[in-house]
């Protein structure tokens, strides 16, 4: 069985920024032992694979462990495949995943991705995200992860954070964020317990990004970018109880599975 995948780096315009995903379509759904294993050997923090279904298509995303509910960089990177390599006719693409409808839509050269919002919660500060990150936040609030709002980016950037006190947390990540110099807000992702040390950068967590600062700047439109080594870009759009994120992505590799 011979399948082609794809490594697509999203949210940037250049290769080898942004977070790059492997996206893998499929006919049909293989076993979920052997897309896991595939999401294994690839060892990047997410590999994507979708099949055709109904009038749009069937999205499922894994870490190296894990399968996981939400993955914006994957699904730009999917979206980014079926318009620039399979010739996908129609402006926008739906679809169905774990976590409800998605769709994608081509706005020129970029993306806009609807995602449901997921407003973090004040919560108390646990002792191992303070060992963790080495810093005390200022404010901690939590949704599916740990949201750490620092008080500004140099902070954010210098962090090095201790990942075995992180991975002791109950939530699936620790987003870390601050007001930016340049953009709206920057922030980091740690996931160790999900495999992930850190992921370059996270369309899922601006999920619940966005909510948090639009609330706190009073706007809806929000730039932001995720300061990690390989740094990219995310604008954001609250609308209600739906995020748009929109971005870039550019393929960097065209290989096959021989299995």
């Amino acid at each position: 069985m011979a399948l082609t995948q794809y490594q697509v780096d999203a949210f940037t315009r250049r290769p080898f920024e942004g977070n790059p995903a492997a996206v893998v379509p499929l006919e049909q759904w293989l076993d979920d032992a052997l897309m896991q294993t595939i999401a294994n050997e690839n060892n990047l923090s997410e590999t994507a694979f979708f099949a055709p279904e109904n009038d749009g298509f069937a999205l499922r995303w894994f870490t190296p462990e894990a399968e996981v509910d939400l993955c914006g960089h994957a699904t730009l990177a999917s979206a980014h495949v079926l318009f620039e390599h399979m010739n996908y006719p129609h402006p926008s693409i739906r679809f169905s995943t774990r976590s409800g409808d998605l769709v994608v839509e081509r706005r020129g050269d970029r993306l806009a991705m609807d995602f449901p919002a997921q407003p973090t919660q004040p919560a108390e500060c646990p002792e191992a995200l303070i060992k963790g990150l080495g810093v005390t936040p200022v404010a901690v609030e939590k949704n599916v992860d740990i949201l750490a709002v620092l008080a500004s980016e140099d902070p954010v950037r210098a962090l090095q954070p201790d990942l075995a006190e992180l991975k002791k947390l109950d939530c699936r990540g620790i987003i870390v964020t601050a007001p930016g110099d340049s953009k709206d807000f920057v922030s980091r992702f740690f996931a160790p317990a999900v495999g992930i040390a850190e992921d370059p950068v996270t369309g899922s967590a601006h999920c619940q990004l966005a909510p948090y600062w639009a609330k706190r700047l009073s706007k809806n439109t929000l730039a932001a970018r995720q300061i990690s080594k390989r740094g990219g870009d995310v604008d954001c759009e609250l609308k209600g109880d739906r995020v748009t994120l929109v971005g870039s992505a550019v393929t960097v590799i065209k290989s096959e599975w021989l299995l």
